[in-house]
């Protein structure tokens, strides 16, 4: 085989690899685009007005991603602690307590924070009570019965779980719960701990970069087809 051969095959041979890079890249931006499109109802659901459920509004489908407002005493005989958490390296639990709300019968279930914790497992819950009347405002987020379990855990007499798991909840609990889990955002008025999550972010994610990197290679292997494969010998 000759040199000029030779060089065509590797020039062929980085055309292929440049079109897998480029298909790469094709579909970092189909999932780009499947990311806006979830987002969008997301983003639209959030700028509606806030929902007072002490209003009795008793439809729960709707609430999901709206901001919302309700007045109620917290079961904390039913405080839920999600194991394995973990915020910058740190490890810890979330506290997940029932709200049991002056209007309406059903109960929803409020994320309240996280907790450092250095098996990720065990937290003083008494600590963490928030007694009386309480104001509880946040984002509300679906919460899907799709009967995977929350995989209870007993370890040394305090029981952690290692997902909202609403069939389960339901189950366990002597009253209804609604299908919907209210993060409870930061505030200033509320105690230091548990420490209140932000919403989640709605945005692009690494698609956008992940696709511009696989362009860039398939210009690169391109690039240096052509040289090494046409280069004078």
């Amino acid at each position: 085989m000759t040199p000029r051969t030779r060089g065509r095959l590797f020039f062929l041979a980085t055309l292929v690899l440049a079109a897998g890079f480029a298909r790469l890249g094709i579909w970092q931006l189909s999932r780009l685009r499947e990311r806006r499109a979830a987002n969008a109802p997301i983003e639209v659901a959030r700028r509606a007005p806030l929902v007072r459920l002490d209003l009795g509004r008793a439809d729960a489908g709707p609430l999901a991603n709206r901001w919302l407002e309700v007045t109620g005493r917290y079961d904390h005989a039913a405080d839920l602690v999600l194991r394995n958490q973990s915020e910058q390296g740190v490890p810890g639990v979330r506290i997940v307590t029932p709200l049991r709300p002056f209007a309406g019968e059903s109960a929803i279930l409020v994320l309240r924070g996280y907790v450092t914790s250095p098996d990720a497992r065990f937290v003083n819950v008494a600590g963490l009570h928030e007694p009386g009347v309480q104001l509880v405002r946040g984002l509300a987020l679906p919460l899907s019965d799709s009967g995977v379990e929350g995989q209870p855990l007993n370890v040394d007499g305090q029981v952690t779980w290692r997902r909202v798991a609403l069939r389960s909840i339901r189950r366990r609990l002597p009253y209804p719960v609604r299908g919907v889990l209210i993060l409870q955002t930061p505030d200033s008025s509320l105690p230091r701990l548990p420490r209140r999550d932000d919403p989640p972010l709605l945005d692009d994610g690494g698609h956008l970069n992940y696709a511009i990197q696989w362009f860039g290679f398939a210009v690169t292997a391109v690039v240096v087809g052509g040289i090494v494969g046409f280069r004078r010998r």
